[in-house]
């Protein structure tokens, strides 16, 4: 009995290892894929090669005109 549960133990590993194997080697992206998140996180965008939240590209649209200090100084 303890001979039958050793040989399904390792029979089980064998399969569940096999499983999670992948076929073939993945392919790396040649170019054609765009990365959308663009590793920044949740809830925030790239915008001109800094990651800022989408709030504050939101305030910086409605603004109308901006001041010395990158203040706006008048909304929409």
């Amino acid at each position: 009995m303890i001979r039958l549960f050793a040989i399904s133990a390792i029979a089980l590993t064998i399969a569940t290892s096999a499983q999670a194997m992948s076929p073939a080697p993945l392919r790396l992206p040649d170019g054609m894929t765009t990365q959308v998140a663009f590793f920044c996180g949740p809830g925030r965008t790239l915008v001109g090669g800094v990651c800022m939240s989408r709030v504050a590209k939101r305030q910086i649209r409605r603004c109308a005109v901006w001041g010395a200090g990158h203040v706006c100084r008048r909304w929409y």
